[in-house]
């Protein structure tokens, strides 16, 4: 495991994707000849990172009680310059709370000392954030929520890939809890070739409305590169933040 190499994964199976279908279903030609049925985490449009014909790898549990074995973790895009995008939108939160169990994020490493996850939160508690960072020197808490972030053009990163009443409806309540508490959204950039991130106004203007509001209002954005490979993810650092898509 190289020093900035976050998450490793488990033996990981390649193949070719046949389909993807039903949100949830991923059709794959392993390399073994084997065509099999993979769970796709993943419940969005996927633009981009679900072509047909395109190199993938897989996981696989020995969970006897799942009704699909196999995970779709990994697609490769780009053919001038290959690149690994991870898919399983389940691990992104994993892979977060260990770079904050080891520090990796300089921005927040001074402001916390215990890390909490999916904690009820907003006036009416029906809400979870994804982590609660609190300090024992008398600095107020964090409330860190994670995106993960897979569409590109270009170098460029762009979040949503489609309209989002959820992520929406996120940024009003981290706004909500200001100035009381401090409020970060991280973006997780699920793939090494871009180096800068905006919100994706022309899927979604109402997001990069709400995004500059917060922005304005005081909520931290961490846009954060991370390296995808067949092996694991690694942490590259952040990603020059746009507020306008251009």
């Amino acid at each position: 495991m190289t020093s900035n190499q976050i998450y490793k994964y488990p033996p990981l199976i390649p193949g070719t994707l046949i389909q993807r279908y039903k949100r949830f279903l991923a059709d794959i030609k392993l390399d073994s000849g084997e065509t099999i049925t993979a769970h796709c985490a993943n419940t969005g449009p996927m633009t981009g990172v679900s072509t047909p014909g395109s190199r993938v790898m897989v996981s696989k549990s020995d969970n006897p009680k799942r009704k699909l074995a196999y995970t779709w973790e990994t697609i490769q895009v780009n053919d001038t310059v290959p690149t690994w995008v991870g898919v399983n939108t389940a691990l992104p939160n994993k892979v977060i709370e260990i770079a904050l169990q080891q520090k990796i994020f300089p921005q927040l490493a001074t402001e916390y000392d215990l890390i909490k996850r999916e904690v009820p939160y907003g006036k009416d508690k029906k809400s979870r954030i994804d982590f609660l960072l609190t300090s024992n020197k008398s600095k107020p808490p964090i409330y860190l929520e994670v995106k993960s972030v897979t569409l590109a053009r270009d170098t460029l990163a762009l979040f949503p890939d489609t309209v989002t009443t959820r992520g929406q409806k996120h940024l009003r309540e981290l706004m909500a809890i200001l100035p009381e508490n401090n409020a970060t959204m991280l973006y997780f950039i699920n793939r090494g070739d871009c180096c800068s991130f905006a919100p994706a106004d022309r899927i979604d203007a109402t997001y990069g409305q709400l995004m500059r509001e917060a922005v304005k209002l005081g909520v931290r954005l961490l846009a954060c590169r991370f390296q995808i490979t067949t092996v694991g993810i690694s942490y590259l650092g952040l990603a020059e933040i746009i507020t306008h898509q251009p």
